[in-house]
């Protein structure tokens, strides 16, 4: 394919980023196309950005296993030394609503038993966040209260009550890539989610955050664990290092 000789001969790290926002362009290049909304311009969007990155990590990475929440799970990668974990149109439904940015392309790999490169591309924007640096967040200003960013369609209760419990505002965004990237720059200092997600949805946030020097783990301050038979990983805090212990003390409070 155009580009894989190139693309073999970049670091995981820059191969990540590249295959993101090629992903990305191609998802803002068929939504403006028009014809497509709704569900329709999701699932389009979902397949075709898909293939892009199952093609250009087979040529890239001939002999890494992929997860994608698009692809057929084979079941060869729980023995795999190196797994690219994918989604390639995080915020489906954000996608399908004109106007709305809040959606995002995820790349990671995990590699040694941990994730070892990610890139989130939030195409509105035309940006790539991605390892190994990432500018951290700058220092949030005095005297204002925590902004927890939620799901918009389903905030979890444990995020009502955080907010009860510190004063905390809830801010309402679509995918799980967008809310990550909300607290890497700053424009919020958590995102906490309860109720389901898979390994495709925090994957690449969660290499992004760490990347930033931000703290990431489950709810109950355990360890985020990928490439795992079942990829179901149902919850995830993203913070500012220094909010980690007040946050996870009050999510126990909470509960």
């Amino acid at each position: 394919m155009p580009g894989s000789d190139r693309e073999s001969s970049l670091d995981d790290h820059a191969l990540a980023a590249t295959l993101a926002r090629r992903a990305g362009e191609l998802l803002v290049e068929l939504r403006g196309r028009g014809g497509l909304t709704g569900r329709a311009l999701g699932d389009e969007g979902d397949q075709r950005s898909h293939v892009l990155l199952a093609r250009g990590l087979a040529a890239a990475r001939p002999h890494d296993s992929i997860l994608s929440e698009e692809g057929r799970d084979d079941r060869a990668r729980l023995d795999a030394p190196r797994v690219w974990i994918v989604d390639p149109l995080d915020g489906t439904r954000e996608y399908g609503e004109p106007g709305r940015d809040d959606w995002a392309v995820h790349v990671a790999l995990w590699a040694g038993g941990d994730l070892a490169a990610g890139a989130v591309a939030l195409p509105a924007f035309g940006a790539v966040l991605a390892t190994p640096r990432v500018e951290p967040p700058a220092p949030p200003a005095g005297g204002r209260p925590p902004r927890i960013v939620v799901s918009r369609s389903r905030p979890p209760e444990v995020a009502t009550a955080l907010a009860d419990r510190l004063g905390a505002e809830l801010v309402e965004l679509g995918s799980a890539g967008a809310k990550t990237a909300a607290v890497v720059r700053g424009e919020a200092d958590a995102y906490v989610h309860a109720g389901g997600q898979y390994e495709w949805d925090s994957a690449a946030p969660v290499a992004v955050a760490r990347a930033a020097g931000l703290h990431a783990s489950r709810l109950d301050g355990g360890p985020l664990v990928y490439n795992r038979p079942d990829p179901y990983l149902p919850d995830l805090l993203v913070c500012r290092a220094e909010l980690a212990s007040t946050l996870l003390d009050a999510i126990t409070a909470s509960r």
